[in-house]
This record gives C-alpha cells, structure tokens and sequence, in this order.
C-alpha cells in the first residue's frame, strides 16, 4: 500500500494529527496533491522559506508569510461545512520546541474533528512533544520499491543499449535498492555519463556514499573470495547452498544467518567479507559501538535506523564483528548505563527473530560465554558454527595463498607450525617479506595463540564440542584429543616461537 492509498484510510477515518516520515518531500507532496485532486479535498502547505499556499489560489491564502503559529491558526479558515482541508507543514519538527506552537496544534487537531481539519506533518525524523504524543499517527513514506526504481532508469535511460535487460537489469536494481527516488536519478545519470550505459557499480558508489553520511553502517568493497581462505568447506558449503536456493524468494524460506565461533585468527572476518562477493551480494559492517548515543533513546534510534537500512539494501549481507564484546554487558546494563545496552540488545533479537528481507546476517564471537543464552537460539541463525584451529592439509593450503601473494620462494623450507592461525601464517610471510629474510627467520616474531592464550583456546574447543557445527566437515564438532596434546607439547617448547 502506497503513503496516498494509507494516507486516503487515515483521513476517512478522520485522524486529524498525522505525522508523515519521508526524506523526499518533493515526491510526498505529489501523492498528497494527486489525492486531494482525486478527491476535492482543499490542500495547503506551509515551509519556512515560502509561507503558507493554498492550492488553486495565486499567491499566499493568508499574510501569514514564515510565521508557523499562523500557518496553523489559517487552517480553520479553509474548513467548510461539508469539505476536507489539509495542511501539510513541512520539517514542522524544528519548531517543536515552543510551547506555543504545541498548544496551538493540540487544539487544532481536536478542533479537526468537528470541522474535518487535518494536520499533516511531513519530516525526515519523527520527534513528537509528549503533549502530543497521543493525538498524532505515523506514516512512512517507504522508499521506492524495484518496479519504481526500473521505471526511474528507463526514465532516464531513453537510448538502445543504455540500459540492460534480464539479469543485468536485476543486478542494478539490487544495487539501486535502498536509495532515494533522488538519489536513484543522481546515480543512474552519473553511470550514464562514465559508461554510457548503467552499470551497478557506480550505483554502489553513491550508495557507499549515503552509508558513509549515516556513520552506522559501512559498505565493504573488498576483493576477498573462497580461493583465498583455506579450509572451512562445510562452512562455504552451507552459506552458498542456503544463499543460493531459489525459494528465497518466499520470506518464510529465506536464510538468516550464522554465528562464528573460533580463537581469534582463523579466518571469521576473511571468510564474512568475502561471502559476499561470493554470491554477489554486497557486505555491509555494522558497528555495534557507532550505535551508541549520548541523549536519551538515541541508541536505540540509531539501532532501528540501522537495521533499517539493512533491510532497504537487501539482498545484503550483514556482519558484526567480535560480537560479544557489543553485547557483553547486557546482564549488567540496568546497574551500568540505565538499561541501553539491554534495550539495544533486545531490538537485535528483535529484528534477527522476526525480519522477512533478504538480509544474511553474520556474526563473529572469540568467546561465547560472554554472549547471553538467547543469542543463539534456533531460528535467529541457521547454524552456529565453530571454526577449529587449521589441521596440517589446511595450513599447507594457506601457507601457497600467503607465499604466493607476498612473492616468496615457494621451495623454501617453512618453519614449525603446529597449532599455527591462517593470521600468523600470514604475519610470517608478511614479515618474510618485509625483512627480506627467510621464513623460518620471519617466524621468530611470531607467537601462535595456541600458546599465548592455551588455556582459554583449550576452554573454547571444549565448550564448543558436540554445541556447534564444525566449519570443517559436515556435522557437530568434535574435540579431538590429540590436538589438545600437541598444544600442550608445543606450550612449553621454546623453539615455536
């Protein structure tokens, strides 16, 4: 249902205060102004810079000029005995703060039941004074779906060949998704102008752009994939079966998302970032701390645009990094910060629970005892997954990725390393390279984590095992005895380091 089709019931049903969330004001009006039309309802407006206008009337109704306890007072003078009036005032939240301007719309919007007045309040925030909390409803002005943004480019795109059919035209409406009808235009012009046709790529450059000015979400374009990530088959495995299955098109059967579990340096972040460009979708890093506010409600606002922009840019998908350490101190947040961290963490469960957009979440945790029970539950993730320090094979595998990006002599002798991360397999080589020494010489600088943090590595396999699903191979993790013998061997060698 489309905000002209909503707006239609709220006034038949003769709700006088209605507050309208839209950041495109100019296409908000056009809705109001075709229904006022289809319906001879008197329309006025009212902005700051241009006063109050009447529709159908030349020049301003009233002397009212910017004065906005004016606009409203006018209102009354358009009511006719058996018509609809609308005024619609424009960014009307900035003049909130008067206790005038309050009082003055209150008795407007109960007078409005009488007279069928109606005050509409078109603003990119919704910030209601408490006095009139109760006598205002809220709309949204969604943003433009994919049959409105294909209409947008072939607006604009007007040439053979400019724009592309089937699958291309999907991949941009993917990549369009999510954005302003103004801020569709402004990209579909700028590809025209670069390539002559439109391509997703400079759509997701204005799309970076818009994520940059809201400070919550970030947009990752790196070029990691599977090729480069060892192991981990049955967790790329599951994310591509499930990513890829063609009933995700039914919200009941679209994927949700995993929880990563692993000592730090086992390729969690890697493998998020590039299961994106895996399966095409963009990865977007949401900043748990960027969440926080200083002012009252607004770390759960933050929270609620956040997550609503995920949703408007799906197909996505959605990483938190470290998660634990955002979420920790939930049990504690009544007694340390006046419940915000409990609030925030309760509108994550919320969302993970209950979204239907093809948003594929993906969390990654170093210690899960600090995360609360109920994160982890069945259906807010589709498996939770530890991801096990490499074996022998595995390390090989990264060892020719890392050798081979930072040019070094494959033939030479590699030093020991057992119970070796991908990350310091890759410190090693970086080092290597850095140093222009061999490898074996690079490795002296390293200390595995197997060594420096053995006994809460040793806790973590240990919770993990028959818990999770391994990363591995299909199945539950099971934690191996002689591995746990091997580190220990290793713990009190001095020739590891």
């Amino acid at each position: 249902m489309n905000l002209a089709e909503t707006l239609r019931e709220y006034i038949q049903a003769c709700f006088t205060g209605l507050w309208i969330e839209s950041h495109e004001h100019e296409d908000a009006l056009a809705e109001i102004a075709q229904l006022c039309r289809d319906e001879d309802w008197q329309l006025a407006t009212w902005d700051i810079d241009a006063g109050l206008s009447v529709s159908g009337q030349a020049g301003d109704a009233e002397p009212s000029g910017s004065d906005p306890l004016a606009a409203i007072r006018a209102i009354g003078a358009l009511a006719t005995a058996d018509g609809t009036a609308i005024l619609v005032l424009q960014n009307f939240h900035r003049f909130m703060q008067s206790a005038e301007i309050v009082q003055a719309l209150a008795r407007q919007i109960n007078a409005g039941k009488q007279n069928r007045t109606f005050i509409v309040v078109l603003s990119p925030v919704v910030e209601i004074p408490i006095e009139l909390e109760k006598l205002f409803v809220v709309l949204e002005h969604d943003l433009p779906d994919r049959d409105q943004l294909e209409e947008i480019a072939r607006g604009i795109a007007t040439e053979d060949g400019e724009l592309p059919e089937g699958e291309g035209l999907a991949t941009v409406l993917d990549a369009a998704a999510g954005l302003t009808r103004y801020e569709a235009e402004g990209a579909f012009s700028l590809s025209l102008v670069r390539h002559q046709v439109i391509q997703p790529e400079s759509v997701w450059e204005l799309k970076s752009q818009m994520l940059k000015k809201s400070g919550l979400v970030s947009l990752h374009r790196g070029a990691e994939c599977f090729a480069g990530l060892g192991g981990l088959d049955s967790l790329k495995s599951f994310c591509l079966r499930v990513m890829r299955r063609q009933g995700s098109n039914d919200p009941l059967k679209r994927p949700r998302g995993v929880l990563l579990l692993s000592p730090p340096g086992c390729g969690k972040s890697q493998f998020c970032k590039a299961l994106g460009n895996e399966t095409g979708r963009p990865t977007l890093v949401l900043d748990v701390g960027a969440l926080m506010g200083s002012l009252v409600g607004q770390t759960e606002q933050r929270t609620r645009q956040a997550l609503k922009i995920a949703d408007a840019m799906a197909p996505c998908v959605l990483m938190v990094d470290e998660i634990e350490k955002a979420l920790s101190g939930a049990a504690s947040s009544g007694q340390t910060d006046s419940g915000v961290s409990s609030r925030l963490f309760g509108s994550l469960l919320t969302w993970l629970n209950d979204h239907t957009s093809d948003v594929f979440f993906v969390a990654t945790c170093n210690d899960i005892s600090k995360l609360p029970p109920e994160f982890s539950r069945a259906e807010r993730f589709d498996g939770v997954f530890f991801v096990d320090l490499p074996t022998r094979e595995q390390r090989h595998t990264v060892w020719d990725i890392y050798l081979r990006l930072f040019d070094l002599d494959a033939q030479q002798a590699k030093p020991k390393d057992d119970n070796w991360t991908g990350a310091e397999i890759k410190a090693c080589c970086r080092l290597a390279a850095l140093l222009d020494v061999p490898l074996k010489t690079a490795a002296q600088n390293v200390v595995a984590v197997a060594i420096t943090a053995a006994e809460s590595v040793e806790r973590l396999r240990t919770w993990a095992s028959s818990r999770c699903l391994s990363a591995d191979k299909p199945g539950i993790f099971a934690r191996t005895g002689s591995r746990s013998r091997k580190r220990r061997a290793i713990s009190i060698d001095p020739s590891n380091n």
